[in-house]
């Protein structure tokens, strides 16, 4: 009998100690980084817990079986620990546990306690990771568990930055933390040359990967920094594609606070905003992120009183040659600093934990150099993995070219060590990243259309992956906190990516191993003026591409040379310009899925050449940026398969397009800005599951059949100050789950019929200032499980949580004032999102 046999049962509670003590005690260790009144008593008490248990099964190996008293009192012990044990980690897994602790810990020491917007930040921050965080795992007891944990751990904000397509603004970057290991000297020397009168112009200057874009953030938090320019920081992103109009525009706006003028091009913008520049006296810090060329960055070099540029570089050559410019060359970290920032990656702490092989930590180490790119992802990549990992890691560093000279393919080729560690889905996911350009805000939406039906990724399988990446330093992602609970109905459109120049050279790298003509992926790694010069070298040969990324400035019919893709399912246009021809060979592509064009121009553009999409029979997925529509005879032939449609800061699609007998299932339409009624006929298609227009301020009424859509499981209606009322037929939507109207201002009431929603499970409602009362027909909602609202209506939905609906969660936001939404150039405010966490494998 069990209950006699002490041993039989400690050998089972003894393989739960073992598996439960080494991440209880990561825990616990992180806990102790933590200010004391941070730090949580009951995981300490638990790890307690588990040394007595094991001290107690340690005792039972002497008892002899026929000692029956003896065995009784040791058994029911033992069971008595095992029952604390499921009980306790009952409720959540000892891996999410601590995910989620790591990702307390990375966010937890970061802060503005001095700013305004303070409570409301950290009020963002929070339910933007908890929607992150939802969807790690399938069992919703656990994420509920997590949310409640992650609750009362008293987490606050983290890095808020504006990214577009094209340039970024930054202008409330964390103070310094562990992130800024190994640069207070620099930034003292830095600010000692930036307080420097006669100094107008800063170079810094070091390899990519070596800290350049970490160093300007510090800087521009910096309390010495602020004080000196007046709190006039602008942080600017220009990357090797810059849109300059666009930046140029941003400055304007961001600079003077005023109105811009038209800038009829780049140089007439650079005129207008010297000679603004020159009737203002007050001191100005700019810091251009990341430039590449010469002849960009004179473009965005002014002069003025009290004006200061500061430039990063990887080139030395681009940095001007006057009386009034320095160059600092940032070095690689110290041998302590960057053993220091690999630990912090590799163990969440800044020393080598006690259970791990010190040698071989600091050997891996030293392969790394002192470059903290390497050492970033090389040490998460290495974060939790076994000893044999980290031998083969150390095997393969040691057999590459040393990072610390300065070459990049030694860099790659050190970086490539962490791609080693990955298996083979998720490598294939991190090279597919190369499609998309550095440095540019990307919807993850893009990444995870390919996944899904490229790879042959389930949806929520492609988003695990996602965070993988992220966690392990491969991709940065950006959110907009306002719309983060869509993604646990499995739209990411508000969540985006971009990634570090290096490691889409690293992607470039791996993935280009084969020729042109049979590599699995053809991509332009830069913008060119046209196709390159390789690839015309195989002219109307069959190229055996899977995924096809182009580029390009404007092209007319006559630049495109006559090539072959038959086994193309992916196809990304990049361009630039007013006016662009599709590429004549889009006809070739018989088996093309995802059809993507983003036009990075600061105007909308008009595609000449659409006919070449009549013959795309298998396109599920089409993506158009910054675009006028199209004529509606030839894409009705061309989408009329298609499963999925985005549109984003287009015009035209009104007047132009009709959406009959299309099979769709996911719709978005946002920053429309000439959008003032859907398109006919959206209404009739039965298959769509998800409809989402946002930031339409045109909009004034829904159609009144939208209760048609009898499939619809999310509707995001989100940023529609125009938008008047819900039509009453929104009650006929039996499988809605998920209903957005946030910042819908000029709403003045719901209608009775919503209470008919049985599925619906969260409503969003927040910023409907007009809207002051509830119908009494929400008590009938008894699906619901959160609403996100104002103060006000809040009580209303307090009062129905009382009286019927028990399970409801009430989420009261105050409003963020916040009209970045109205403008195509500046989206939204976004939160980086540093992901340093895995999910369980």
């Amino acid at each position: 009998m069990e209950m006699l046999n002490c041993k039989s049962v400690g050998i089972r509670v003894d393989a739960l100690l073992k598996a439960l003590s080494p991440a209880i005690q990561e825990i616990c260790l992180q806990d102790l980084q933590l200010p004391t009144h941070q730090q949580n008593a009951i995981f300490h008490e638990f790890f307690k817990t588990l040394i007595k248990g094991a001290s107690l099964i340690k005792e039972c190996e002497n008892i002899s079986p026929f000692n029956l008293p003896l065995n009784h009192r040791y058994a029911s012990r033992i069971l008595e620990l095992e029952k604390e044990i499921n009980d306790f980690m009952g409720l959540m897994p000892a891996h999410i546990l601590l995910h989620m602790r790591r990702l307390m810990g990375d966010l937890g020491s970061v802060y503005y306690p001095q700013d305004i917007q303070y409570l409301h930040t950290r009020s963002m921050l929070k339910e933007s990771i908890f929607r992150q965080a939802s969807v790690l795992t399938n069992d919703p007891c656990q994420n509920t568990m997590m949310l409640q944990q992650m609750e009362s751990a008293n987490l606050i904000d983290c890095t808020e930055m504006v990214k577009d397509s094209t340039y970024s603004y930054h202008n409330n970057v964390p103070g310094k933390s562990q992130f800024y290991v190994g640069m207070n000297k620099s930034i003292t020397e830095l600010k000692g040359i930036l307080f420097q009168r006669e100094v107008s112009v800063v170079g810094l200057q070091c390899i990519g990967g070596g800290g350049k874009t970490t160093l300007a953030f510090a800087l521009s938090n910096d309390s010495e920094i602020k004080d000196y320019f007046r709190n006039k920081v602008l942080f600017i992103t220009v990357s090797q594609s810059p849109n300059l109009k666009g930046i140029l525009e941003t400055m304007w706006e961001k600079l003077f606070e005023k109105k811009k003028p038209e800038f009829q091009n780049v140089e007439d913008g650079q005129r207008q905003l010297q000679q603004q520049l020159l009737k203002q006296e007050k001191p100005i810090l700019v810091i251009l992120d990341d430039v590449w060329s010469r002849s960009s960055l004179d473009k965005l070099l002014f002069e003025g009183r009290g004006y200061k540029t500061l430039i990063t570089t990887r080139e030395i050559s681009i940095i001007p040659k006057n009386p009034c410019t320095k160059l600092y060359q940032l070095p690689l970290l110290s041998q302590g600093d960057a053993l220091s920032l690999f630990c912090f990656w590799a163990f969440g702490q800044t020393t080598i934990p006690a259970t791990a092989d010190a040698n071989l930590v600091k050997e891996v180490q030293a392969e790394c150099g002192g470059l903290p790119l390497a050492l970033k992802v090389i040490g998460s990549t290495l974060h939790g993995e076994p000893q044999v990992a980290w031998e083969r890691a150390k095997s393969r560093l040691s057999k590459g070219e040393s990072i610390s000279d300065y070459h990049r393919e030694g860099l790659l080729e050190c970086l490539a060590t962490s791609i080693d560690l990955l298996d083979d889905i998720v490598r294939e996911c991190f090279l597919d990243l190369g499609s998309f350009p550095e440095d540019k805000k990307i919807c993850a939406d893009t990444l995870l259309d390919i996944w899904v039906n490229v790879r042959k990724l389930e949806w929520q399988d492609a988003f695990v992956i996602l965070l993988e990446l992220a966690g392990r330093n491969l991709l940065n992602l950006i959110s907009n906190p306002r719309n983060q609970a869509a993604i646990s109905y499995g739209n990411a459109s508000e969540l985006y990516f971009f990634q570090h120049d290096v490691i889409r050279d690293l992607a470039l790298y791996l993935g280009f191993r084969d020729s042109a003509v049979h590599s699995k992926r053809l991509f332009m790694p830069r913008k060119e003026s046209s196709l390159p010069q390789k690839w015309k070298l195989h002219t109307n040969k069959t190229f055996d591409a899977q995924i096809v990324s182009i580029h390009t400035g404007p092209m007319n019919e006559t630049q495109w040379d006559e090539m072959i893709f038959p086994e193309a399912e992916v196809m990304v246009i990049i361009f630039s310009s007013r006016e662009y021809f599709l590429p004549p060979f889009l006809k070739s592509m018989k088996k093309l899925k995802i059809l993507m064009v983003f036009n990075y121009g600061s105007k909308r553009a008009t595609l000449k050449g659409i006919d070449a999409l009549s013959s795309l029979t298998q396109l599920k997925v089409l993506r158009l940026e910054r675009l006028i529509a199209p004529s509606v005879e030839i894409q009705n032939k061309a989408i009329q398969n298609i499963e999925k449609l985005s549109l984003s800061l287009c015009e035209g699609f009104e007047s132009t397009w009709t959406l009959n007998n299309i099979k769709l299932q996911d719709f978005n339409l946002d920053h429309c800005s000439d959008l003032e009624v859907l398109p006919s006929g959206i209404c009739h298609m039965q298959s769509i599951e998800m409809l989402s227009v946002t930031n339409c301020h045109l909009i004034q009424n829904l159609p009144s059949d939208i209760g048609s859509m009898s499939c619809l499981r999310v509707l995001r209606l989100s940023a529609l100050p125009g938008l008047k009322e819900l039509p009453s037929s929104i009650g006929n939507l039996l499988w809605l789950e998920y209903l957005d109207i946030s910042v819908c201002e000029g709403l003045k009431k719901l209608p009775e019929e919503i209470g008919k929603l049985g599925k619906l499970s969260e409503f969003d409602m927040r910023e409907c200032s007009r809207l002051r009362r509830l119908p009494r027909t929400v008590c009938g909602l008894g699906s619901l499980k959160r609403v996100v609202c104002d103060e006000e209506i809040g009580k209303q939905w307090l009062r129905a949580k009382r009286f019927s609906i028990p399970g409801l969660e009430v989420e009261i936001v105050e409003a963020e004032f916040n009209l970045d939404w109205l403008h195509d150039s500046d989206l939204c405010t976004f939160l980086t999102l540093q992901m340093h966490f895995l999910p369980s494998k």
